[in-house]
């Protein structure tokens, strides 16, 4: 080989490999941060080992894992291209610069844990106070209350719903029967994070429990159902519940009964693709076509699970549907425009971190390696394994709408109680409404929205 065949690399500017320690320094604010990721996601597409190599050297050196809150979300960022180089068999040669570890150490909670986890910041607490607020002024009067939790967070909502319920003043009328139904598989527990080390049936057993401490009754059942297929085997069951219960309503043997469906960061893993993608997803995709045919939606070629999911629920005519998410854009095919739009939302949580953990927590080491996770779903994979599919406020609103639901405001009390809520918290977080809607903010930018939504 002579010098004319010897493989090189691509030419950059010279300020993008700097050496020195002080050169490196300037490559520490966000923005360039980004676009050093960017041009790596490039790089490994297009199968450029050499140009990855040399960015990813870059970034091992101004993105300590243990460094600042842009540090450690570029260093999340780094670990999450080179496992999608490894996964997607591009760039065979490419190995983690510096010796990076990929692998994430996701905490397995238990209860305790997994409570007090939820309570250090608001972005559970703020959907949990706003959907409870609504839900106790839904439910008013029913003394039959069946809630249906879809929730990430494993029904640390329940208790303190609970706890509203039943500090209601019920007169000489006994308080209401609570029903709870959550929909479960393993592919939930055991693989999103937080994850609970302990079963569905023993956590219903510890919430059964805590009603009955309260006075209250509570039945809890677990429904076998997943998000891949848009929790066909939720809605079948729960469109069987309702037929037996309007019949034994027809016989006048059953009180009044108050369907509440409660959607807490849980809808963004029903896959978002069209029954016309073919993406891999069509085989299931088109097996679950009973979710639309039991409730009697009609599929057309631009249908997903998610409207579909929506739109069964419409049929079975629930009293209330909380829809509270996180409010970003996740769903690009295209590796950069995720990438761009991960990175300018997830510094959130990487900021917001320190100012309530101290540096070197167990606590903040699992709310990291969370984030983590959800770095890596977004970035190294595609296809089924993809479940981290956030969609933006505005494209929730429009899928509610179309599936025959209207937005209804949350009222004065109930915004009150989310803002006494939140001066509990650091001082950069901050609310406003949206239409009827409220939004979670940080420092003004939009972090999570809750919604309530009535039958139209």
């Amino acid at each position: 080989m002579n010098k004319n065949q010897i493989p090189r690399p691509r030419p950059w500017p010279a300020a993008c490999f700097p050496t020195t320690s002080k050169a490196l320094s300037n490559f520490g604010d966000a923005n360039c941060m980004e676009q050093l990721l960017v041009h790596c996601a490039n790089a490994i597409e297009t199968n450029d080992v050499t140009l990855a190599q040399q960015i990813l050297w870059v970034l091992n050196n101004i993105a300590p894992p243990d460094g600042d809150s842009n540090q450690r979300l570029a260093s999340g960022f780094l670990r999450a291209l080179t496992a999608r180089a490894a996964k997607t068999g591009t760039c065979k040669m490419l190995v983690p610069a510096g010796g990076t570890n990929l692998s994430i150490d996701t905490h397995r909670f238990n209860v305790i844990e997994l409570a007090n986890f939820v309570d250090l910041t608001p972005w559970h607490r703020f959907g949990f106070t706003a959907a409870n607020a609504a839900i106790l002024e839904a439910t008013e009067g029913f003394s039959v209350i069946h809630i249906v939790d879809l929730s990430l967070t494993h029904c640390m909502q329940i208790p303190t719903l609970v706890d509203a319920i039943a500090s209601r003043n019920y007169h000489e009328v006994p308080p209401p029967i609570i029903k709870l139904t959550v929909a479960a598989d393993a592919s939930f527990r055991d693989n999103i994070p937080p994850m609970l080390d302990l079963s569905y049936d023993e956590l219903g057993a510890k919430l059964v429990n805590f009603a009955r401490s309260r006075n209250m009754v509570m039945e809890f059942r677990v429904v076998s159902s997943s998000y891949r297929d848009g929790f066909a085997g939720l809605i079948e069951h729960l469109r069987v519940q309702q037929q037996h219960f309007v019949y034994a309503a027809e016989s006048r043997t059953t009180p009044s009964e108050a369907l509440v469906i409660n959607c807490h960061m849980m809808l963004h893993y029903i896959p978002d693709e069209t029954l016309s993608d073919t993406t891999g997803l069509t085989s299931f995709l088109y097996d679950s076509s009973s979710l639309a045919a039991s409730s009697a939606v009609s599929v057309t070629p631009t249908s997903s699970l998610r409207s579909l999911f929506l739109k069964s629920l419409r049929g079975l005519d629930p009293t209330v549907v909380i829809l509270v998410d996180e409010d970003a854009d996740l769903t690009s095919n295209n590796l950069v425009c995720r990438l761009r739009s991960a990175f300018n939302y997830l510094w959130i949580p990487y900021d917001t971190v320190d100012t309530f953990l101290p540096r070197g927590s167990k606590q903040r080491q699992w709310y990291e390696a969370d984030i983590c996770w959800k770095i890596e779903n977004v970035i190294a994979h595609e296809g089924v394994q993809r479940v981290e599919r956030v969609e933006p406020k505005n494209r929730w609103e429009q899928r509610m709408k179309n599936a025959s639901f209207q937005g209804v405001a949350f009222s004065e009390d109930s915004v009150a109680e989310v803002k006494a809520m939140l001066d509990e918290h650091a001082a950069g977080w901050g609310l406003k409404k949206e239409d009827e809607h409220i939004v979670l903010t940080w420092k003004g930018h939009n972090v999570v929205f809750a919604s309530a939504w009535l039958p139209a």
